[in-house]
Parts: C-alpha cells; sequence; structure tokens
C-alpha cells in the first residue's frame, strides 16, 4: 500500500508531478489459452517506454478541465466518486486521448495510451508468464477476493501493493484504456515485434480489474473492450509515454 507521504503529495499537485517508471521492455509471453480472444499465446517484444505509476486521479483530471474548459464528466459531481484522489472514472477513450494530447503539450514529452501489448508487459511486473502480476494464486482476502464484500465506488489510488515493476492498481480498481482496436479473434495475425492489433473496429480495448464486477481482480491477459465513445462507472486511464 502507498504510505509515502511524498507521493500522495505528487498527486495532489497533479499532471507535471505524477511519476513515470521507465521500463526497458523486453520479451514477454502474451495472451492465455483460458478464452478464445486472449489467444493465441505468443512471444512478443516491445521497445521502452514509460508508465505512470499510479492511474490518472479525479485531482488532474480538474486540473484538465481547468486548464481547457474540457467538458466535465458526468461523475465528478457524484460524491462516491469524486475524492480528488481515487482514480477518475466515467473518461471514454476519446477523453482520454484528449487528455493526453494536453498533457504532451504542457510538459514537453509524448504522452499516449498504451498499446495492449505494453500494457499486459507493464502489469506483469517482470514475470513472464503468470497469471496476476504476483504469480498464479488468485487474491484471497478482503473485498478482492473472489465473492468479496460488494463495493460501491472504486478505492482509493494506493489502497493495493505495487506489482515488480513498482506500478500499482494493474489488475484492479478500474478498467484502463489502450489504443488498440478490439478483436474477438485475439492476435492471430499480428506482429510479435510492438504489435498495435487490427486496424478497424467498433471498440477499444481495455485491461485492468473493474471494482464493480463480482471478479474484481482481472488476470494480466484478460481483455475488455468498449465503444470509445462510452463513459462507465469503472473505465479509468492511466498515462504512458515514449521514450
Amino acid at each position: 500500500m502507498i504510505t509515502d507521504s511524498r507521493l500522495l503529495r505528487l498527486i495532489a499537485e497533479g499532471p507535471v508531478a505524477t511519476p513515470f517508471v521507465e521500463l526497458e521492455g523486453g520479451t514477454f509471453l502474451m495472451g492465455s489459452d483460458l478464452r478464445n480472444n486472449e489467444g493465441p499465446v505468443r512471444e512478443v517484444t516491445v521497445d521502452p517506454f514509460a508508465v505512470a505509476l499510479v492511474p490518472l486521479s479525479n485531482r488532474e483530471f480538474e486540473m484538465f478541465i481547468e486548464a481547457t474548459g474540457y467538458e466535465r464528466l458526468p461523475f465528478l459531481d457524484d460524491k462516491r466518486f469524486n475524492a480528488p484522489n481515487q482514480p477518475v472514472v466515467g473518461v471514454s477513450w476519446n477523453d482520454a486521448i484528449a487528455y493526453c494530447t494536453w498533457l504532451s503539450e504542457l510538459i514537453g514529452r509524448m504522452c499516449r495510451l498504451p498499446t495492449e501489448a505494453e500494457r499486459e508487459f507493464a502489469a506483469r511486473g517482470g514475470i513472464r508468464d503468470a497469471l496476476y502480476p504476483w504469480g498464479n494464486e488468485p487474491w484471497t482476502d478482503g473485498p478482492y477476493s473472489l465473492g468479496g464484500a460488494g463495493m460501491d465506488r472504486p478505492p482509493s489510488i494506493g489502497s493495493s501493493s505495487a506489482n515488480g515493476f513498482g506500478l500499482f492498481h494493474m489488475a484492479d480498481g478500474v478498467h484502463e484504456w489502450c489504443s488498440d482496436w478490439y478483436s474477438r479473434a485475439g492476435y492471430e495475425g499480428l506482429s510479435s515485434t510492438n504489435p498495435i492489433g487490427v486496424s478497424d473496429g467498433e471498440r477499444r480495448v481495455s485491461r485492468g480489474g473493474s471494482w464493480r464486477h463480482r471478479v474484481k481482480v482481472s488476470r494480466v491477459a484478460a481483455r475488455s473492450s468498449l465503444g470509445p465513445e462510452r463513459r462507465y462507472n469503472d473505465y479509468g486511464m492511466r498515462v504512458y509515454a515514449s521514450v
């Protein structure tokens, strides 16, 4: 859990201060045989990239709205979802792209959503082929356990442990958008080096767990998707950057 007051202060200070973790990239086993849309399992190589330590917070998205006059998200006025240190929710894929464009200009660095391959590589935290960021055993304690007590809102940022790369909430919290179009066919025919998914579609890929699902912690290879204009209260985002 995050107990470092400095990190919480950085989140409160907003987009310029929130730290990135620089990843060297590498080769890993992407995908799973557990569902048809998660395969085939194959070796994939990704180049170096950077990823925000935590999901984007309400505080950071509010600063974007204040600076640009961007449309206010529907859940920012709901007390269940608008605490400054909660992950921002109700972010559509289009909203996420707008935020990344603004942040790129603000900090002078190319910010973006991840490819699906980058997101899975980051979630694995250096473990080559485990089901979860920590290994193969599911979460067994507390609200995140299978069949655990229900939740009526996303947890605060830092309420669960980091993975091997030091990244928080890579399997729990909110779904995080990826840049790729979604295909039910999985990865058949895609490149094994920096794959970017199919060229067109109706839904964009998302990864990660959801606070409102019965199974709240996602396997690292599990895929979800949504239309790019949709705004759901378990959809958020995390900023990635080129290096």
